[in-house]
């Protein structure tokens, strides 16, 4: 690959992606557009078609299990066939009771969706021990369940309580999307359409990869997911189109390194 690792390299990701190496990419985290807003990156004619395309060019870089995590609103992949080239495993909603709630002719949206494919059956790994969330339930009423016969005996023992938390499913509501007072925030033009929190990027990037895979991050705005990549030992290649993000995610990776531990 002619692309150098644990880099934001400056550009069209629907040119450079053409010079990543056929299935040598663990994990794709996709935030791109979303067919919505004024933006010039955001105005897609057909947002189904444009993520339809991105599907067919991921499919070839991805390795067999990898895994790609697409975002959008609810019909960003309706009315397309991602049948061939990947296999989808779970619509995420990111869920966000605290968005402005002001339709007047029909209801607000209040999430995102986070689609999630496979390249295959299997995923080549799941960790879920590193994104598990605490329990809702108290655990008194969970070990009742656990004494009905078809979990305490049968095919559902391995639901049983665990004491590090559970699957956190998929509907996320527990992690907010960032707003001005946002420690974390970079910008105020990246707020919302382009800066997602790192927690919510922290958990893909955990369940989905191991250490030392290659991730990649073709619409990498101020450099979330290059940064969270950076704080686990995951390296990437990531685009980004836009020069001054580039410099500010830039300046967010430095600041990061400099706060790393040295590993001898």
């Amino acid at each position: 690959m002619s692309l150098k690792r644990n880099t934001i390299h400056l550009g069209d990701a629907l040119h450079l992606i053409d010079e990543v190496d056929d299935e040598s990419i663990d994990l794709i985290v996709c935030d791109g557009p979303y067919g919505i807003t004024t933006h010039v990156w955001d105005r897609i004619t057909n947002i189904q078609e444009y993520n339809l395309d991105l599907i067919r060019r991921f499919s070839d870089k991805l390795k067999y299990g990898g895994a790609l995590y697409l975002f959008g609103k609810p019909n960003c992949i309706d009315f397309i066939d991602y049948r061939p080239y990947l296999n989808l495993k779970s619509k995420i909603v990111w869920y966000q009771p605290s968005r402005l709630a002001q339709g007047r002719i029909s209801y607000t949206n209040n999430y995102d969706i986070i689609c999630y494919f496979i390249k295959g059956d299997k995923p080549r790994c799941y960790n879920l021990d590193e994104i598990r969330v605490a329990q809702l339930v108290e655990l008194e009423h969970r070990l009742r369940c656990e004494r009905v016969p078809s979990v305490k005996n049968g095919k559902y023992g391995k639901t049983k309580f665990n004491g590090k938390g559970k699957n956190p499913g998929d509907v996320w509501g527990d992690i907010k999307q960032l707003t001005y007072k946002s420690k974390e925030l970079v910008c105020r033009e990246a707020l919302n359409t382009i800066q997602k929190p790192e927690q919510l990027i922290e958990r893909l990037v955990l369940a989905s990869s191991n250490p030392g895979d290659l991730v990649l991050d073709p619409f990498a705005g101020v450099g979330t997911c290059p940064l969270v990549c950076q704080k686990h030992g995951r390296d990437f290649v990531a685009f980004e189109i836009n020069p001054e993000f580039v410099d500010l995610a830039n300046r967010r990776l430095e600041k990061m390194a400099n706060q790393l531990p040295l590993v001898v």
